[in-house]
């Protein structure tokens, strides 16, 4: 039975989608919809129909199961180590974030539940449909150049157990093309095909793939532990030698907190790309929890297993996992450790790495760009850029991205104000898909200007803060700083006195398997 055969209520003619009514996708077509553009529609920008949704609780958790537990991570908890905190401070600093993070990450979720659409068209509602391009572009730029970093890590992980394989291969990791051995190159380039042929067949088989990754990881990292507690009874070195105390402990509690929610700051923009696929907000809610303080948590406890455990050894600080994967004794057992973080590297690559510089290219060319074309023009930005030199450059990693991740703050403010206070989560979907003058986000030729003078002087602030060493002190909270900036500037700026509408989109909407 479709939305068709039941008398249209009071919900249904204001746009609000009556609980437990069964609505139909509307078929996939070339053509977009009549009264929308082709400049802002096609099937992937599409707001997903309520009906036949496939992302349950399971499916968001399974992000966070292989997200946090990603080498970069390990790496950030186990410095928080070497700082001097010890371990209840390591938790509490890790704890401190994450209930923070499941609160932005929910209020972000329940955006893409509510409209279907991706985080591109969600920039819609605050800067215009055209103004759009601007939050898209910044997540996206810094998107691809991890993607390619995270490959160029993962490379390195397989590398080792080439070698380990066939130590014959040795000498192929010698030599050096464009800053990468014979060896590297190969590693490289397959981890990207593996990457490239996932992401082609849609959110669905990322979706798949972050299910099967999820408890190998898991079971992979605390099995690790496990065996790191054994080689030392079971008892571990709870600080270093130098432990923190009174109130600098206290300032690094805290900014490690804030740091491990930057971290996130591009998850929290655009979560909405997984959850407009999201069964209810239930399984958002239930996901999110299970997925970010618990299994935080957990985390928590491997990273201060491995690092008192190896110190307790030899007075050394790892500074990952893959440190001690190399120490395995077993060749069998080393290769399927170093499986297992390849496995997790390419999940991680693809949930935050893949996806928005994907959604992002296919806003700004929706006429030439899909889902597929647009991730192979991402991967293959991601490879001609040669992400392992900027890896190795320091002003590269600290100024360009460090710098572009410093715009994240200031745009989440920005979004989530204007949604959640100024809005009242009152969104007209098929208006975010109109091209013309009198579209409810058309603003002025396309962009919001309240939007973008909220956004400057945040930015401009944000960036100072987190580069100048003037601000050495508070660059921890330099995205809570930009996204408050972002948020207070936005709420003078916006209008206050418009009534808004709330239209679903299901009229518009596809199948989340299209």
């Amino acid at each position: 039975m479709s939305t068709q055969d039941f008398p249209r209520t009071s919900d249904e003619v204001a746009g609000r989608p009556v609980p437990g009514r069964v609505y139909e996708p509307r078929p996939v077509a070339v053509e977009p919809p009549p009264d929308t553009s082709d400049r802002l529609y096609n099937v992937d920008l599409a707001p997903t129909s309520r009906h036949g949704r496939t992302w349950s609780a399971y499916s968001i958790f399974t992000l966070w199961a292989n997200d946090v537990h990603s080498l970069g991570n390990y790496s950030f908890a186990i410095g928080l180590f070497a700082l001097g905190l010890g371990a209840w401070q390591v938790l509490t600093a890790l704890g401190v974030g994450a209930l923070l993070l499941f609160v932005l990450l929910c209020l972000s979720g329940f955006m893409g539940y509510k409209t279907g659409v991706p985080y591109p068209v969600m920039s819609r509602i605050s800067f215009g449909v055209h103004g759009a391009q601007l939050p898209a572009a910044v997540r996206g730029i810094v998107a691809i150049a991890w993607f390619g970093i995270q490959t160029y890590l993962a490379s390195v992980v397989l590398r080792v157990m080439l070698i380990a394989l066939v130590p014959s291969l040795a000498p192929l990791d010698e030599n050096s093309v464009l800053g990468l051995s014979t060896l590297g190159w190969i590693s490289f380039v397959a981890l990207w095909i593996i990457q490239v042929i996932i992401v082609c067949y849609g959110m669905e088989m990322i979706r798949k793939y972050e299910a099967f990754a999820g408890p190998i990881i898991l079971i992979t990292m605390v099995a690790l532990a496990v065996w790191m507690l054994a080689r030392v009874d079971f008892s571990i070195a709870w600080s270093t030698d130098n432990p923190l105390t009174g109130a600098q402990m206290w300032l690094h509690i805290l900014g490690g907190g804030a740091l491990w929610v930057s971290i996130y700051g591009t998850f929290v923009l655009n979560f909405c790309d997984f959850t407009r696929s999201a069964k209810s907000r239930g399984a958002i809610v239930r996901g999110n929890f299970w997925g970010i303080p618990i299994n935080m948590l957990l985390f928590g406890l491997i990273v201060v297993s491995l690092a008192g455990a190896q110190f307790k050894l030899d007075g050394q600080i790892i500074t990952s996992p893959a440190d001690i994967v190399q120490t395995i004794p077993s060749t069998v057992l080393l290769v399927l450790a170093s499986l297992a973080l390849l496995i997790l590297t390419v999940a991680v690559n693809l949930m935050a790495n893949f996806v928005a510089p994907t959604y992002a290219l296919t806003n700004m060319f929706p006429r030439k760009l899909n889902f597929q074309k647009a991730a192979i023009l991402s991967a293959v930005i991601g490879l001609v850029i040669l992400p392992w030199n900027l890896y190795n450059s320091p002003v590269v990693i600290v100024y360009f991205l460090g710098g572009l991740g410093a715009l994240l703050g200031p745009l989440f403010g920005i979004i989530m104000l204007d949604y959640w206070i100024i809005r009242r989560s009152k969104v007209n979907v098929p208006q975010l898909y109109i091209d013309t003058n009198d579209g409810a986000y058309y603003y002025r030729g396309g962009v919001n200007p309240r939007a973008i003078a909220a956004f400057v002087p945040a930015a401009l602030a944000s960036l100072a803060v987190a580069l100048l060493p003037t601000f050495t002190g508070a660059s921890e909270f330099s995205w809570f700083i930009g996204a408050g900036l972002g948020a207070l500037c936005y709420l003078v700026t916006a209008k206050k006195d418009v009534q808004y509408t709330d239209q679903h989109g299901e009229a518009i909407s596809v199948a989340t398997t299209h």
